[in-house]
């Protein structure tokens, strides 16, 4: 079975692109709430963070996300380790997930697909993009920050060229008619390469 990865950086509306394949009957795994939901599911996971991060990691065994966001905001090093703790159950988990689909593809999404070398784990991977400022401008009003605050989020995800140029397929998310069209050919196409890897 074919894996496409698909990412994008933050605004740049790879939620909306994934939710177009969901609408054609494609699985899709979502990397993000699969990690919330082992954190909380985990008991490896509970003790490791823990362990690392501290006790207050977790309050009547329901992760506490304001004090471990705290900890990790701003500093890559303490980042890179709560990854390293949660990153190798998500690649368990999803390979599990994997091996019960019948479908033709599945989309794997995750917003740090490279930086946590998770693209290792697809076949073939599709960036979604958009201009910093439209991506500025759609964070600011969809979760009410200011653009400073989406610039320091930025900052932990790689630059869309270096997306681009290791990506098998690009989506210039501006105008949403036309991404729409475009994800619409791109999905016959996986499809095509599904049944003739098949064959």
């Amino acid at each position: 079975m074919i894996v496409v990865g698909l990412t994008g950086g933050i605004g740049s509306g790879k939620t909306s692109v994934l939710q177009l394949f969901i609408n054609k009957g494609i699985p899709v795994y979502i990397a993000d709430i699969e990690a919330k939901k082992l954190m909380h599911s985990s008991q490896e996971i509970k003790d490791k963070v823990c362990a690392t991060f501290g006790k207050e990691s977790y309050v009547n065994e329901q992760l506490n996300r304001a004090y471990l966001a705290k900890q990790v905001f701003g500093n890559p090093k303490k980042l890179e380790q709560l990854n390293a703790i949660v990153h190798p159950h998500v690649h368990q988990h999803f390979l599990e997930f994997k091996s019960v689909q019948t479908s033709p593809f599945i989309v794997y999404e995750n917003a740090i697909l490279f930086e946590n070398g998770s693209d290792a784990l697809c076949d073939y991977i599709i960036t979604v993009t958009a201009p910093v400022e439209t991506r500025i401008k759609r964070v600011t009003q969809r979760d009410g920050v200011n653009s400073k605050q989406v610039k320091e989020r930025m900052q932990h995800q790689w630059d869309d060229v270096l997306k681009i140029k290791k990506s098998d397929f690009v989506i210039q998310n501006i105008d949403w008619e036309t991404t729409s069209k475009t994800t619409n050919i791109l999905y016959k196409k996986l499809l095509k390469i599904s049944k003739s890897e098949k064959s």
